[in-house]
């Protein structure tokens, strides 16, 4: 019996996120006029030592929202892996005054 551990099109997502990733960054001027212009609320919580999404990813949210909620754990990229606890606070206190 085979036992699929993600469904088939998860195997080709991530292949197709890498390929798109310069139209990613093409696209960046239009997100961030999109924070100056909506102030929509946001929360960041980013690995201080992440090589693939730097910190200064998580900063550059603070420089058009302006109540922006940005945190830099001791981490990497996986940060979620290694902090699930401080970063799953962060979400409910992000998320609680909307939840209940």
């Amino acid at each position: 019996m085979e036992v699929t551990v993600f469904p088939t099109h998860h195997r080709t997502a991530q292949p197709a996120l890498f390929r798109g990733y310069p139209t990613t960054i093409e696209g960046y001027p239009q997100l961030h006029e999109y924070f100056r212009t909506s102030q929509v609320p946001l929360l960041a919580v980013w690995g201080d030592r992440d090589e693939i999404f730097g910190p200064d990813g998580a900063r550059a949210f603070s420089q058009h929202l302006l109540e922006a909620e940005v945190h830099l754990l001791p981490a990497g990229h996986f940060a979620l892996e290694t902090h699930l606890g401080a970063i799953s606070g962060y979400i409910h206190g992000f998320l609680g005054p909307v939840t209940g």
